[in-house]
């Protein structure tokens, strides 16, 4: 599962460090291009909302198989996509059906032994977060050497490769909602309001992920500017670095079964904002850089994965629904993130991404104090 989830994950991340090459080869502006980074967080918002609740429905192992199917399809239309439009169109698409990852926690915690469900939805998550990390040097090692198509033509196998596997791996799990899918989505808004620690947990998610999303979608502009050789190469090699605090996860699983999830998310929280200090007092110079993305993939996938496991407390019947709460909050903020980074980007350049990017995490730090007086776990059942 946490194989999958990383694999799976990262057809949303592949674009980051190829925005350059797309503008180059369609003709347009980086402004321009960044859009295909946007609609596919938006892609894969949307694909969480109206897809994930149906692992709560719907026997699970039988909907992430037709999911890998489809994912591999949409791969494999980007990779052969003839102009601009129909890229940003797919790409959307893409990130609509990638959204298997997160049917993976609530299943790791439902198979997991009793008291150590955060332990395995950390190994999961870490997975999945070396996924993203692993697909910007993927992406940009990859690419920056045969072309991006080739990218994605590589991710299109993989993900038959995966459905065979995990069609053998997982044991048929029956579902738990009983309804229809217009009820199912409406059981969404009620979870929502019943359970104040979910919106709280999900609003400080969306704050942070939309300043981690902005710094990696534009630092390729970035190093463009700054004469570097290669930049597609660097951002690559520079996500490998990043690649350090992804063993944060599953020490986070581990410590969220018996700590305060409040306490660690405030406290990855500020290492984020250290990072974004750090980056921008640096004046975007590599030796500053360098340090700032360890402390921003560290402090994010802590406070992402005790996050997670503190959102499947909360109704452990309802597993899928809230990742889909939760899940989709984070990546419209996202997709927020990489809207807003890439217009900083035009406008204001290193100094305003940096600055924006401390707006959100000092905001989503603030938001962490109300975990302390949030209820920490609903006694009723949706």
């Amino acid at each position: 599962m946490a194989v999958t989830a990383g694999a799976v994950v990262a057809n949303n991340y592949y674009n980051q460090p190829l925005l350059a090459e797309f503008a180059e080869d369609f003709g347009q502006s980086e402004r321009v291009a960044g859009l295909i980074a946007t609609l596919t967080q938006i892609g894969y918002a949307l694909g969480m909302l109206f897809l994930l609740p149906l692992g709560d429905m719907l026997e699970r192992r039988r909907v992430i198989s037709i999911l890998l199917a489809v994912s591999s399809g949409m791969l494999l239309l980007f990779a052969l996509a003839p102009t601009f439009p129909a890229l940003v169109m797919v790409g959307f698409l893409v990130g609509f059906s990638s959204v298997v990852p997160q049917f993976l926690p609530p299943v790791a915690a439902r198979l997991a032994p009793r008291g150590r469900a955060g332990q395995a939805v950390g190994k999961v998550m870490g997975g999945l977060l070396l996924g993203i990390i692993l697909s910007r040097f993927v992406g940009g090692l990859l690419g920056g050497t045969f072309g991006w198509r080739v990218v994605y033509l590589v991710a299109a196998v993989l993900m038959l490769v995966l459905l065979v596997l995990l069609r053998r791996a997982l044991p048929e799990m029956h579902p738990t909602f009983v309804g229809n899918y217009r009820q199912l989505l409406g059981s969404l808004a009620r979870l929502f309001v019943r359970l104040p620690r979910l919106r709280i947990l999900s609003f400080v998610a969306a704050l942070q992920f939309g300043a981690f999303v902005m710094f990696w979608t534009t630092i390729v502009f970035h190093f463009e500017s700054t004469g570097h050789s290669d930049a597609t190469v660097s951002v690559g090699l520079l996500a490998l670095i990043g690649a350090i605090g992804v063993f944060a996860a599953p020490i986070a699983g581990r410590i969220s079964d018996r700590v305060s999830a409040g306490a660690i998310i405030l406290a990855s929280g500020a290492i984020m904002v250290v990072a974004f200090l750090v980056m921008g007092g640096g004046g975007g110079g590599l030796l500053w850089i360098i340090p700032g993305v360890v402390l921003l993939d560290f402090g994010m996938q802590v406070s992402h994965v005790t996050s997670m496991s503190e959102v499947l407390k909360q109704d452990p019947g309802a597993g899928n629904r809230l990742n889909t709460i939760y899940m989709v909050t984070r990546f419209g903020g996202g997709a927020v993130g990489t809207f807003a980074g890439s217009q900083m980007w035009h406008y204001f350049g290193w100094p305003g991404i940096t600055a924006l990017g401390l707006v959100f995490t000092v905001v989503a730090l603030g938001m962490t104090w109300a975990l302390q007086i949030a209820p920490a776990v609903a006694t009723e059942h949706d």
